[in-house]
């Protein structure tokens, strides 16, 4: 359940946001600060596949970086990091490398104070920027202010499903909300759980939320909230939650949403019992797994969020994250960690593509032989990616991203409304 919280970039950090004794660590960093004679990495526990992918490059293609400086890995629960990276950036010992935090207003803060690389900086004087997705660096600034994490993955998301059942029931792909909701009747109808969803995760919901804004305002509109020039109370804002309040009450969720964790909403999916499933690509990975997808990859098609009719938005303008990167302590800086880093630019990205078939924000440079049509359309979308937009609570402080997410279930299941839903966010955010 938490490993694939951190990959949505779902943000499940402690419910405020308490920075303590940082600036008292400030310095411009940057080269001839700490002496560094490991490349430590701090990564959250939940993280398998950065800590796999590391290690990799440790015994592959960055040998000779990892005997001048090697590799050293330090775990932490994802609920305990945004405290510990406190803890440590008050004590001056942050490692090379480490998780950003839960909120990205965590690393903001910690990039104020001098402990967060300019990696724009650093990857342009190492002849390493080309090896960085452009798309990948555009959502990465959104989010934290500046290029001041590495995108070891990025997704997109978007609603997957199952081609068998779209073909036997004679279900066009959706590219309106409306023929989305059809959709939904028909599965119904025909004894198949419309939408798998994790209600206990909450961000599985809320992101149908967030997707149904950008297409009816515009990609615009969660930074006008966060702008303070609209509020999630604004009766065109509440539309949205009503429209996915509106799945629920239909029973397109199933039944008992808000006790599904992840796992389960991904093994309805694998297994048949759903024929749709809004999720990340970072899916493809459990997609691949042959013993646990029964109605084979070949049978799985993606389609980006519908167009609502008459909205702002367009299906083009498509839903990215970088699920929780990672940084690096400014105050590392020297010659023998910028050439970790620059073998990390360059062969990141074929490294996760062939240990994990996970698709990254780096550059694939290396040809990766017999990668499946999936995988494939997901990279293609990526480099054809002109705009991408975020998430729901993708600008919201922890306290309303918590509040979000938890109400979620009980907004689908009829416990609150949708006017109550946003009341409630709105009232965090204020």
């Amino acid at each position: 359940m938490a490993r694939r919280a951190v990959r949505t970039g779902t943000f499940v950090g402690i419910a405020g946001l308490t920075v303590f004794a940082l600036a008292a660590c400030g310095g411009t960093g940057g080269g001839g600060g700490d002496a560094v004679d490991s490349f430590s990495a701090f990564i959250n526990v939940e993280n398998d596949a950065a800590q796999a992918t590391l290690t990799a490059l440790a015994e592959g293609a960055c040998t000779s970086e990892n005997e001048a400086l090697p590799l050293e890995i330090e775990t932490v629960p994802q609920t305990n990091l945004d405290q510990q990276l406190q803890l440590r950036a008050g004590q001056g010992a942050l490692p090379v490398l480490y998780s950003a935090g839960n909120a990205p207003a965590l690393t903001k803060t910690l990039a104020e104070s001098g402990n967060v690389a300019d990696f724009e900086e650093i990857l342009t004087g190492l002849d390493a920027i080309d090896d960085v997705q452009p798309a990948a660096v555009s959502t990465i600034e959104a989010l934290y202010g500046g290029f001041n994490a590495l995108p070891l993955e990025y997704n997109i998301e978007g609603i997957w499903y199952n081609k068998a059942y779209f073909e036997d029931f004679g279900i066009a792909v959706p590219e309106t909300w409306d023929e989305l909701v059809d959709a939904a009747a028909t599965l119904q109808e025909n004894d198949i759980t419309a939408f798998s969803a994790s209600g206990e995760q909450g961000w599985p919901l809320t992101r149908l939320i967030g997707n149904y804004l950008f297409r009816s305002i515009g990609p615009d509109a969660l930074q006008a909230v966060a702008d303070g020039e609209a509020e999630l109370t604004d009766p065109e804002y509440v539309e949205a939650a009503q429209a996915v309040a509106d799945l629920g009450a239909a029973g397109y969720f199933g039944q008992g949403v808000g006790s599904i964790t992840d796992d389960v909403a991904t093994n309805q999916f694998l297994n048949g019992s759903a024929g749709m499933f809004y999720m990340g690509s970072w899916a493809l990975s459990d997609f691949a797994d042959v013993e646990q997808n029964q109605i084979g990859y070949d049978n799985i098609g993606f389609m980006p969020f519908p167009n609502v009719e008459g909205g702002a938005g367009d299906s083009s303008q498509i839903a990215a994250n970088v699920g929780l990167p990672i940084t690096m302590n400014a105050r590392s800086v020297d010659e023998n960690t910028e050439a970790w880093l620059s073998c990390i630019a360059e062969n990141w990205g074929t490294t996760a593509l062939t240990e994990a078939n996970r698709v990254s924000g780096f550059v694939v440079n290396e040809p990766v032989s017999d990668t499946p049509a999936l995988t494939q359309e997901v990279q293609d979308r990526i480099a054809d990616s002109e705009q991408a937009v975020l998430w729901f609570e993708a600008l919201f402080s922890t306290a309303a991203t918590t509040t979000s997410q938890t109400n979620a279930a009980p907004l689908v299941s009829g416990s609150i409304t949708a006017e109550e839903f946003m009341s409630l966010v709105q009232a965090d955010l204020d």
